[in-house]
């Protein structure tokens, strides 16, 4: 019989963070249980009594480092090479008396870590999923045609010979495979830096939001612009931007005709009116630069903010929590934040956020 699990995405290489937001969030959430990693796997499998009322006590928008959550069904291991898809079909026949109410998926995903061992598996997972569709439908576990409003099945080959069978809720889960947005680098970006704030807007936003939040003539700094990747965003986006930073900009940004360079320090300047955005990314301490952002809503400088914050080698996870608890405590006002560690993202969170 196969513990109950959730399985969750990450950062290779950030599996320790993500196992501790898991352990410390479920046990407060009142699911403890424990983490199962290993170091540069691009997973980790959260091991709980109960896996389904644990996934929604742990809503996946609050999640800091995980790319996807999963709910595990089943674990198949030393699987034949010949014939893998008879053992999946009979452990979801399997599937109930374990208290899941899923007649019928909407879709199916199958996906491998985006790992340095991960990565070799993307062409059996995709011809796998080719040949799993047609077997799935027949056996009536999944619709005709993809149904979004029904939950989804997973297939996550950790290996040839291994997988893991799971389900996400698509109103619970990152609506992309793998939990990456995949975006392209536009060559008139002035750097791959656009891409973080670009995907900062994808995910920390909804739909609603971004039509509502991100209009045509509204006022933003750019704090630590040069050379302007996370300006360029802001000006395609339709906005009026203070780009400040002693360094200097691609001259297109200033050509635009929507961009005022200030040369200044971007911890020290201050707007003369409250703006609708302030976005940052300078390369500063993260207890710097949240209780900077703080100072920016406590003053009523910006409306709404998304920074980027720098993390320490060493306890991320204990360095992001005590960061954002302070710039919430710091802004002395009620705060809506969400934070995650974007695809585009290195050693480092990106977080949104704006006044209750």
């Amino acid at each position: 019989m196969t513990d109950s699990a959730l399985l969750c995405w990450c950062r290779a290489g950030f599996e320790p963070e993500l196992a501790a937001e898991l352990s410390e969030r479920a046990a407060l959430a009142g699911h403890p249980g424990y983490a199962r990693t290993q170091r540069n796997s691009g997973y980790v499998e959260f091991i709980v009594e109960d896996a389904a009322a644990l996934s929604r006590a742990l809503p996946w928008s609050k999640l800091i480092f995980a790319r996807q959550k999963l709910v595990r069904l089943a674990d198949l291991p030393n699987l034949n090479p010949t014939d893998r898809i008879t053992p999946m079909l009979a452990a979801l026949d399997a599937l109930g008396g374990s208290g899941l109410n899923v007649s019928m998926f909407g879709e199916l995903w199958v996906e491998h870590p985006d790992s340095d061992d991960g990565k070799p598996l993307a062409g059996l997972a995709r011809s796998f999923g080719n040949a799993l569709r047609p077997a799935l439908r027949k056996a009536g576990w999944l619709s005709k045609a993809d149904d979004a409003r029904r939950p989804r099945l997973h297939v996550a080959f950790l290996a040839g010979d291994h997988a893991v069978l799971a389900m996400s809720e698509p109103y619970d889960s990152a609506p992309w495979p793998l939990g990456i947005a995949r975006l392209r680098m536009h060559p008139d970006a002035p750097s791959r830096s656009a891409l973080k704030l670009e995907e900062a807007l994808l995910t920390l936003l909804d739909d609603e939001e971004r039509e509502r939040r991100v209009r045509d003539n509204m006022q933003a700094a750019d704090l630590g612009a040069a050379p302007g990747g996370w300006t360029w965003v802001l000006m395609r986006n339709g906005m009026k931007v203070t780009s400040v930073d002693n360094g200097p900009l691609k001259q297109a940004l200033l050509d635009s005709g929507r961009v005022d360079h200030l040369r200044a320090d971007g911890f020290t300047w201050q707007p003369k009116r409250t703006l609708d955005w302030m976005v940052c990314d300078m390369v500063e301490s993260p207890a710097r630069v949240a209780e900077r952002m703080a100072t920016w809503f406590r003053e009523n400088w910006c409306r709404q903010a998304i920074f980027n914050l720098k993390l320490p080698m060493k306890k991320r996870w204990e360095e992001t929590r005590i960061c954002l608890e302070a710039f919430e405590h710091q802004a002395h006002r009620p705060m809506i934040v969400r934070a995650r560690q974007l695809y585009h993202d290195r050693e480092e969170i990106t977080v949104f956020a704006t006044p209750k």
